[in-house]
């Protein structure tokens, strides 16, 4: 693998795609590939599945591999394909990622293991063993949030130094000095914001990008921001960034993606089922959801 060819291909707007559902709680595949052409029109610089806004902890492993299967199949190359493949089992993470190298997509996004709890060197263990066996670019996935762990730099470092397909890190840290040093720990790896408030800020720290839960419903300004700062116009990124801010403070009052799966139902996108145990947002957040979606012009038929 040519680590500097896959970490140029994958900058930009990496949109998490939701995982929509039918009534009766089936994976809704036409309505899948209709919301990959609309980013692929809209501009959104690569796609992913199964990550964190696709609700994986809810999904079987077969129901994760079609949606891989079907994300590569509708890609079609035009953009690239990032699934999500981690879990807190090794064995399933492998399964997952060796079916998402067979299925040819571009990279995997691996989370950090959940509920294991396991020490730094658990992590450094896990992540390289994993990138012995494929050959896939792999993009490790920091969320302590929902892992109640913290890959911390100096672990990153070791593996993005002893593991050539280890290309980036999406970083859910709120603490921006920790991206400033895995920048500074890892010269060239890839870190991508993966909180939506946060894009602007790791771009401007030099991020190649974000995998940002908005981008499902304004998918051609979350590529906006990334080509802005690409292109050095930080006034118009600034401006934008905090033009995205309401929306991207409403889509987590909640839980995600319950506020985003509400979203779309009001835009005749998707039906907004969720399984359990995530539920919609209750009255008073959908009124301060519709507030901030308004300001956009995506209740009456497009962004504006």
């Amino acid at each position: 693998m040519d680590r500097p060819a896959a970490q140029a291909r994958l900058r930009g707007s990496i949109a998490p795609l939701v995982t929509p559902f039918t009534e009766d709680d089936a994976i809704d595949e036409k309505a899948l590939k209709r919301l990959i052409r609309w980013h692929i029109e809209e501009g959104s610089h690569g796609l992913s599945v199964t990550g964190t806004t696709g609700e994986p902890s809810s999904l079987t492993l077969d129901e994760r591999e079609r949606m891989i299967a079907l994300l590569v199949e509708e890609a079609g190359g035009k953009v690239p394909t990032v699934p999500g493949t981690g879990t807190n089992n090794f064995k399933e993470t492998l399964r997952l990622t060796r079916f998402a190298e067979r299925e040819g997509a571009d990279a995997a996004l691996v989370i950090v293991p959940y509920y294991n709890r396991p020490s730094q060197e658990g992590l450094y263990q896990y992540f390289r063993a994993l990138a012995e066996e494929v050959s896939l670019p792999l993009i490790l996935y920091n969320i302590p949030g929902r892992t109640a762990l913290n890959l911390q730099p100096e672990t990153l470092a070791r593996l993005y130094d002893d593991c050539a397909n280890i290309i980036g890190v999406k970083e859910s840290h709120t603490d921006l000095l920790q991206v400033s040093q895995e920048i500074l720990l890892c010269p060239g790896i890839n870190v991508y914001s993966g909180i939506e408030a946060l894009c602007y800020p790791m771009l401007a720290l030099g991020g190649a990008g974000h995998v940002s839960a908005t981008a499902n419903l304004l998918p051609r300004e979350l590529a906006r921001l990334y080509d802005l700062v690409a292109e050095g116009k930080h006034d118009e990124a600034r401006e934008l960034h905090y033009r995205l801010l309401p929306l991207n403070v409403a889509l987590f009052l909640e839980t995600n993606p319950g506020p985003l799966k509400t979203a779309l139902g009001w835009m005749g996108e998707i039906h907004p089922r969720l399984r359990p145990p995530l539920v919609p947002p209750s009255g008073p957040n959908q009124e301060r959801l519709r507030v901030a979606m308004a300001a956009w012009g995506l209740l009456g038929g497009g962004a504006a």
